[in-house]
């Protein structure tokens, strides 16, 4: 991969968002920013919030064409969570969830510990529904790899396991009028750069046409996890 290229795309447009139409935003949170990406159903047809099933689990590409992440409708409003921070002590604040319940919220699927995140074949992390009165009451996004817990209601904080951040926030705009979703940008620690130097091999392989570190633009399509991966792995 070339690393200058990656670099670029990853500065391209970086800067502060305090708000804007559909996004609410603290003044203090400083958002990455990547394009604006409509989401589309597996049909390819603009998704809606309200075609986005409570406790299901979805996967979409963004900010990069192989890298996955998580949308998910948690059943109930979740507010904003402060005082969160990355691995090299950087603190942010997550604006909370989106769409007309304020329930949809949005991570990337690259787990902070191993990079374990989804792939056609398997996936050793996902969403599942709450276990226990331990757990939060919305369910929690759980990697098998070493069980690291992580609270989707509450910005992706850790809960318990090795990872040493919360999952990056994917940070998503609600059309109110369409009730359509874009995503525009990631929020928190990102683990872009290690994830294509870690998987370089592989990716070459599944992406022949150099396409794994390229930009999503405009659009990206939205599957239920099971109908993109063979095998989601539960523990």
């Amino acid at each position: 991969m070339d690393r200058r290229a990656f670099v670029r795309a990853c500065s391209l447009g970086a800067g502060l968002l305090a708000g804007g139409a559909g996004l609410s935003l603290p003044a203090s949170a400083a958002m990455r920013e990547y394009g604006r990406v409509r989401l589309l159903d597996a049909l390819g047809n603009p998704l809606k919030a309200a075609d986005v099933v409570a406790g299901e689990q979805y996967v979409f590409a963004y900010p990069f064409s192989a890298t996955p992440c998580f949308l998910l409708n948690l059943g109930r409003a979740v507010t904003g969570r402060g005082g969160l921070s990355t691995a090299s002590g950087t603190p942010y604040d997550w604006p909370g969830g989106v769409g007309p319940q304020r329930s949809l919220v949005a991570y990337s699927a690259i787990c902070a510990h191993k990079m374990t995140h989804p792939t056609p074949a398997v996936t050793h992390i996902s969403f599942r529904a709450a276990r226990s009165g331990d757990e939060p009451a919305a369910g929690v996004i759980n990697c098998c790899s070493e069980n690291s817990l992580s609270d989707p209601a509450s910005g992706a904080s850790v809960l318990d396991g090795p990872a040493d951040q919360p999952l990056a926030a994917i940070i998503l705009e609600h059309d109110a009028v369409s009730d359509g979703l874009h995503a525009v940008g990631t929020l928190g620690g990102e683990m872009f750069e290690r994830f294509f130097r870690t998987f370089e091999a592989r990716l070459s392989l599944e992406y022949p046409d150099g396409s794994a570190n390229r930009p999503v633009r405009e659009e990206a399509v939205v599957r239920r996890l099971e109908d993109y991966t063979g095998n989601v792995m539960s523990c």
